[in-house]
């Protein structure tokens, strides 16, 4: 069982002397540049299931909210050797792009999601739908895998939204995350799946992510 501190943005606090009502308490905006964090974070209790970020890049992870976050692309996430085949078109320009890897590296985010507190028979097959929904960026924005030379999209804002990804309960998965420029990028997603017990769907509604790619 992994320990977490949940840390989700504003929360109302009820005085307990004379009734007196606190004002809410606001998280502090964080910027996180290096280490494990699942960017989409989804958690199932009480017939509801939520999206957030769960920030491992303490010893004891925290739930945020994104709208908590920047999520750091350095300038050591820059790559000038993309490949120009046509597998490869959808990232970057001139063989230029940011990439945090699939695999831990050093210095860089490791960027991935995280359903293992999404219990087995919840949802119809076991599978949640990821949608990435929009993007607001300088540039594309794709999330991929990739075994040797070949790359497998997931996610590519430049062929045209929403896009969808089946995503089975319990899943803890990293992939690689590209951005085609420097600049802002504000990615939104939403995680859906159908009840087993009743057939009904349920979301988490959209969350959007910020990521700042650096060019120095």
């Amino acid at each position: 069982m992994r320990r977490r501190a949940r840390l989700v943005g504003p929360v109302a606090l009820a005085a307990a002397l004379l009734a007196a009502v606190a004002a809410p308490a606001q998280a502090a905006p964080v910027t996180l540049s290096s280490g494990h964090v699942d960017v989409l974070d989804v958690d199932y209790a009480s017939g509801a299931i939520t999206l957030d970020l769960l920030d491992s890049t303490t010893t004891t992870s925290i739930d945020r909210d994104p709208a908590d976050v920047t999520l750091s692309v350095p300038v050591a996430a820059k790559h000038t050797n993309v490949p120009t085949t046509p597998a490869w078109s959808f990232l970057g320009t001139n063989g230029t792009a940011w990439i945090l890897p699939q695999s831990q590296t050093s210095g860089l985010l490791w960027a991935g999601w995280n359903a293992t507190d999404v219990p087995a028979g919840i949802f119809q097959n076991d599978t949640l739908t990821f949608q990435l929904t929009s993007v607001t960026a300088p540039a594309g924005f794709s999330v991929y895998t990739a075994a040797g030379s070949t790359p497998t999209k997931l996610f590519d804002s430049g062929d045209g939204l929403p896009d969808t990804l089946s995503v089975t309960a319990g899943a803890h998965t990293h992939a690689n995350w590209g951005f085609d420029a420097a600049g802002t990028y504000k990615v939104t997603f939403n995680v859906s799946g159908v009840l087993a017990s009743t057939g009904q769907t349920i979301s988490t509604g959209p969350k959007t992510y910020t990521f700042q790619v650096l060019n120095s």
